[in-house]
């Protein structure tokens, strides 16, 4: 079921009684944002003594998500993956963030798209299953797409159809191949318009399967798919839209052996790596956890998410102090 988003502001007491938020909107606004105030629709007559300070624009005009299926901290310099590390140096990361549990990749990847826990977005299967239809929350999709942003999809594992309704997603691709493939299709039909964009690498976690995690092959998959981010990055570059976009490269779920979904570190250890637009370099403190990732992206875009999210904005990555920690997805 779809919504309609609406944004506000407030203006001290002056809008007290100026402004209502209208019902039935099935969310609740957050009002402590720190960086963002959506423009006033109400005319207002202030004192000659009061300055109003311009509303600044958010922070990103465009928000990024890559997901390279279950890439582990540790693999990141042994494969190694120069063009993400680049990407750690120059924007705000952190290799101790945390996935849900079950480290599983449908449910995994719902949180960090829903902004919310199993317990709450119901999807317990971890297979394409289409008589199960699609996750009945309000994700980050949703609402960006009834703000009237242009949201986008590449996806590696057709299962991930599921996370949100395809009245969402103005494109969805589903490419079963390599991740060198998918940008390749992606880069040949470039959605330049996009504001909201989910890229879903898959051969990290197929190769770690057949070999086990961090083998020679799958070190080799994930040079590979470091290859495919650097002709994405460029792709980027080339149309001018790198400056104005924000970069979130994180992961479903981590792996040890052939297997995951585990509560072992080594299956719920991910990255989560920030960069571009409005993100100041540093490693970060904060205990970020993957359901953080939807809230981020809301928040980078100016857009109000609901109250019942267990996410939070990563706000030190944007250089403003946390306003509280997210809800942990753990056993």
């Amino acid at each position: 079921m779809k919504i309609q988003i609406r944004l506000f502001s407030s203006l001290a007491f002056l809008l007290l009684f100026a402004c209502q938020i209208p019902n039935g909107t099935g969310l609740t606004p957050r009002t402590s944002t720190p960086s963002f105030t959506p423009t006033v629709t109400a005319t207002l007559t202030l004192p000659p003594t009061l300055t109003v300070t311009p509303t600044p624009a958010p922070p990103a005009r465009r928000v990024l998500i890559l997901s390279i299926d279950g890439l582990r901290p540790d693999a990141i310099q042994l494969a190694p993956m120069q063009n993400l590390m680049t990407l750690m140096e120059n924007g705000a990361y952190t290799l101790s963030a945390r996935t849900i549990y079950p480290s599983a990749t449908l449910p995994a990847h719902t949180s960090m798209l829903s902004g919310l826990c199993p317990s709450k977005h119901g999807v317990n299967w971890n297979d394409y299953i289409p008589e199960n239809g699609y996750a009945n929350v309000i994700d980050i999709f949703d609402i960006a797409h009834a703000a009237g942003l242009q949201t986008v999809m590449y996806v590696g594992k057709e299962k991930l159809r599921q996370i949100t309704e395809p009245s969402s997603t103005d494109v969805f691709e589903y490419i079963n191949d390599r991740d060198l493939v998918i940008i390749e299709k992606l880069t040949s039909n470039f959605p330049a318009d996009f504001r909201l964009m989910f890229i879903h690498f898959p051969t990290t976690d197929w190769m770690g399967h057949e070999y086990g995690w961090l083998s020679s092959e799958q070190l080799s998959v994930l040079f590979r798919a470091d290859q495919a981010l650097g002709n994405l990055l460029a792709e980027l570059d080339a149309r001018g839209l790198r400056e104005e976009t924000l970069i979130i490269v994180t992961a479903d779920h981590g792996g040890h052996d052939t297997t995951h979904g585990s509560s072992l570190p080594e299956d719920m250890t991910i990255p989560w790596i920030a960069a571009g637009a409005g993100i100041q370099p540093l490693q970060l403190s904060t205990q970020v956890q993957t359901v953080d990732t939807a809230a981020t992206a809301a928040f980078a875009l100016g857009l109000t998410f609901p109250a019942e999210w267990d996410g939070v904005p990563v706000y030190e990555a944007f250089g403003l102090p946390a306003e509280k920690q997210s809800q942990t997805c753990t056993k």
